[in-house]
């Protein structure tokens, strides 16, 4: 947009609209807590990118609303960059999928996987029922991980699968 001189008086900024947040606010605290989650993820157990998102408390400054739409792309980047030590394998996509990334990334990922006893179907997809990582809502609790409601009310770890 080229403004005129006369024209920058009339530029009317509505702060109402809710923020829109490529990255969240503190990537690297934001990246840690994504990273201390995903290390309790045992062997041949999987969880979602998600799952994960809704288990990271709140980012402060950004609404319920939008975080439960950025957060699992959120968990995707910090995954993408994730430290050695941190089992990026066992995070897919809400689908039961890995998620397309450049390079031999899904072969290596399914390869991982499979090497842990996790199964695929035919259709490429791991049943979260059989599959599907429960995090113990007593170590979440003393972590301090989001608990959300369930749907009786009762405040517990999110019924995610």
């Amino acid at each position: 947009m080229n403004l005129g001189a006369g024209d920058r008086g009339k530029i009317r900024l509505d702060y109402t609209q809710a923020m829109s947040f490529t990255n969240p606010p503190n990537p690297k605290a934001y990246n840690a807590r994504v990273y201390e989650l995903v290390q309790t993820i045992p062997s041949g157990r999987v969880a979602t990118y998600g799952q994960i998102a809704k288990l990271v408390p709140l980012v402060e400054g950004v609404d319920l609303g939008a975080y439960l739409r950025l957060a699992p792309r959120w968990v995707g980047s910090a995954m993408a960059a994730c430290p050695d030590e941190v089992p990026w394998q066992r995070v897919i996509n809400g689908q039961g999928k890995i998620s397309a990334r450049p390079g031999m990334g899904v072969l290596v990922q399914r390869n991982l996987l499979e090497d842990e006893g996790v199964v695929f179907d035919e259709k490429e997809r791991i049943d979260l029922t059989l599959f599907g990582w429960a995090p113990d809502p007593a170590w979440l609790k003393a972590h301090g991980y989001a608990q959300w409601e369930q749907s009786g009310g009762a405040t517990g770890q999110a019924k995610l699968f």
